[in-house]
């Protein structure tokens, strides 16, 4: 009784161990999808939608997209479209999107304040469904990292960030 129980031990955590591999998880994620990734450029890494894409923001406050491939790195932008809703609800802000240089630049800078929320809403191709994405945009400086609290991956902020 023993040899099946353990048997029977070994099949079962052998099957939850491949499950990821059977449910067609892609091996070139090397991050979280729950957590925030930083890109390149300092943005933050939309890692909802293949290939990713990194949201920065500018100084003017415009908006750029940049595709980013398997390693992190920028690529030129393919088919994808994007259109972004930001701050409050009673007087969003619409921002609409065109290629400049490889990448998507918004057509007007985000609303005032530094701390709001956004939904990006991405057409991965042509035939690809609408992903969104939201999202609160803190332009305020990260007191332990580099990069600005859209984009922070410190352990300062997760319990606010959940």
């Amino acid at each position: 009784m023993k040899i099946a129980t353990s048997i029977l031990t070994v099949l079962t955590l052998g099957f939850y161990a491949f499950q990821p591999a059977l449910a067609g998880e892609k091996d070139h994620d090397d991050h979280d999808h729950g957590k925030i990734v930083a890109g390149p450029n300092g943005g933050r890494v939309i890692t909802e939608v293949e290939p990713h894409l990194e949201f920065l923001v500018n100084k003017d406050r415009t908006v750029k997209i940049t595709a980013l491939d398997d390693h992190n790195k920028p690529a030129k932008i393919g088919d994808q479209s994007v259109s972004i809703i930001a701050g409050e609800r009673s007087k969003p802000t619409k921002l609409a999107f065109t290629v400049k240089d490889g990448v998507l630049v918004s057509d007007v800078a985000l609303p005032a304040g530094n701390d709001f929320p956004v939904v990006l809403q991405i057409k991965p191709g042509k035939k690809g469904k609408i992903v969104t994405a939201k999202f609160n945009v803190n332009l305020n400086d990260c007191p332990t990292c580099k990069n600005k609290e859209y984009a922070c991956t410190c352990e300062h902020g997760d319990d606010e960030k959940k």
